[in-house]
């Protein structure tokens, strides 16, 4: 496998997180980081043996030797970044959501592929080993005709009105907040698993905490108020909870909770899927399981194990069975699909079976966050998904 260069712009919490999956592949050589903090990226980068810290993403991506674009800053930056990227010939990863609005990621979608730049937006739930056996065991029709899928995407970092997140502005994470930047996952999720689509939405939003203590210095993501830090109030214009009915392109109905007000949720992302023959649950805290229900039979958990696994969810599992596997893991397998497709020089406009969410995924995860908001502006009436 050749070495791939790869630059990375933006490095508070999840950059390093991207960096030390791409170390676990052996092949992607991190040429450079891009942060508003240089000094803490560079004291972060240098942990990490990344030789170079950028203060401005332009010069990153004036880099002729870096031939990937990892793209982790706030929601407002992806759309601007991702452009100039493409206009230089560059691979790019974006994190979800992919942009503000469903117009500038059709924008980012239509670009990339008008100049056949691999894309990618990081969904990393899907390559958990037991997602993708339950995707596995829906599409060879184990489960039968799904007529109901349900789940939510719980947290609790937010509980407080001391705790804060840019992701509170709609300037920089769009009209949905964290309603959109939880939800996208759910929906590639249960799309990706099922193989079916949201054709429309009817949605409840609602914001709870309507006005909060906004700290004077910025706050990494999840980090707790301190008791000394200053901060002045600030008035919330995005939702942190909602309701989402869901229907289907195969005619069946889905629900949809989020919010980052529940105690006790830590990162909890679930998925039941119910059709005509069995029902599937998983859990994102409990990834090694998969909930399997039967009628008349013993219902069964069946625990990630390689000798378990059908051949084609065998790939994404590296330990054997007993040794937990997580979030990281799955995250290693997201990035591992896009660094190799791009290691082998493949056409992201003609290869067949792409492993990992393109833009066309991050437009449709856009969309339907687009139509759920929508809905809720509406008064609560049905609106279809325009993807």
């Amino acid at each position: 496998m050749r070495s791939v260069r790869c630059g990375i712009v933006g490095f508070g919490f999840i950059g390093p997180q991207h960096a030390e999956a791409m170390r676990r592949l052996g092949f992607v050589d991190i040429a450079a980081v891009c942060s508003s903090e240089p000094e803490i990226a560079r004291q972060r980068a240098s942990r990490l043996g990344i030789p170079k810290v950028y203060e401005r993403y332009e010069d990153l991506l004036n880099d002729p030797t870096i031939e990937v674009i990892d793209i982790v800053t706030p929601t407002r930056m992806h759309h601007p970044i991702t452009m100039a990227a493409i206009a230089r010939g560059k691979h790019v990863i974006v994190e979800k959501p992919m942009a503000l609005s469903v117009a500038q990621a059709g924008e980012m979608r239509d670009a990339a592929r008008a100049a056949r730049v691999v894309n990618a937006v990081t969904f990393n739930y899907r390559y958990h080993p037991l997602v993708q056996q339950a995707r596995i065991m829906v599409g060879r029709g184990d489960v039968g005709t799904i007529h109901l899928l349900h789940g939510h995407y719980l947290q609790e970092w937010l509980l407080y009105d001391t705790d804060f997140s840019w992701r509170l502005d709609p300037a920089e994470s769009g009209p949905a907040a964290m309603v959109g930047d939880a939800g996208c996952h759910w929906f590639d999720l249960v799309e990706h698993v099922t193989g079916l689509r949201v054709t429309s939405v009817l949605a409840e939003l609602r914001t709870v905490i309507s006005t909060r203590r906004r700290p004077l210095v910025a706050r990494e993501a999840f980090a707790e108020a301190g008791a000394e830090d200053e901060t002045e109030p600030y008035s919330v214009r995005v939702p942190d909870l909602g309701a989402i009915l869901l229907r289907l392109s195969n005619g069946g109905t889905a629900t949809f909770l989020t919010s980052p007000l529940c105690a006790g949720h830590k990162n909890d992302l679930r998925f039941e899927i119910h059709g005509s023959k069995m029902s599937l649950s998983w859990v994102q805290e409990d990834p090694n399981c998969l909930w399997i229900g039967r009628r008349g039979q013993p219902d069964q958990l069946l625990n990630r194990d390689p000798g378990l696994l059908a051949p084609e969810a065998r790939p994404y599992t590296s330990l054997p069975g007993g040794h937990s596997e997580g979030w990281p893991d799955a995250f290693k397998n997201t990035l591992s699909n896009i660094f190799e497709f791009i290691a082998e020089g493949r056409d992201p406009l003609t290869a067949d079976g792409i492993q990992f969410p393109t833009f066309a995924d991050g437009y449709r995860a856009a969309a339907i966050t687009d139509a759920i908001v929508r809905s809720h502006g509406s008064g609560g009436l049905w609106t279809n998904v325009e993807a």
